[in-house]
């Protein structure tokens, strides 16, 4: 990690800043297991502030169900990323979204491993999920959900 970018995000959000770099569109995301490092990391891109629309950590179940109109239930599912993902991208009027969910440890949750990570994504009318399985501790587990979502982000950016 250097000045607080994980090593190898930089490639990832200097492609998704040249992507974005003035053609209108902006980028939302949706934090749990993450707890705004994805977003920490957009704000830093270059010329974050014309599409970086910002981003919700919702950390609580009850937060997720309450600001990102995710439905009552298991908050590490697929389902989940998905909803958190469109809720985001509807609260912050956002074109392109991602969104994490997951377990980042030592223990499970919701009968979920340690690592268990779900990614979602929205660009215009499409939609994505994606389920991971990381290895390592907390902060292992953190950091590459991390990766992911950026390596998400790109995708979803370059599709336009």
């Amino acid at each position: 990690m250097t000045d607080g970018i994980i090593d190898g995000a930089q490639p990832l959000l200097d492609e998704i800043a040249s992507r974005l770099d003035g053609d209108g569109r902006t980028v939302a995301v949706a934090e749990s297991l993450t707890a705004g490092k994805i977003a920490s990391h957009l704000g830093a891109a270059p010329g974050a502030s014309t599409w970086f629309a910002g981003g919700v950590v919702a950390y609580t179940n009850e937060t997720k169900y309450s600001v990102l109109n995710v439905d009552r239930g298991p908050v590490v599912t697929s389902a989940c990323a998905g909803q958190m993902a469109d809720g985001v991208a509807g609260l912050l009027a956002a074109d392109v979204a991602v969104a994490v969910t997951g377990v980042g440890g030592p223990g499970p949750q919701e009968g979920r491993e340690a690592g268990t990570v779900f990614l979602g994504g929205r660009s215009g009318a499409r939609s994505l999920t994606t389920e991971l399985h990381l290895e390592g501790g907390p902060t292992e587990v953190v950091e590459a959900a991390t990766l992911h979502a950026l390596r998400m982000l790109v995708d979803l950016v370059r599709a336009g």
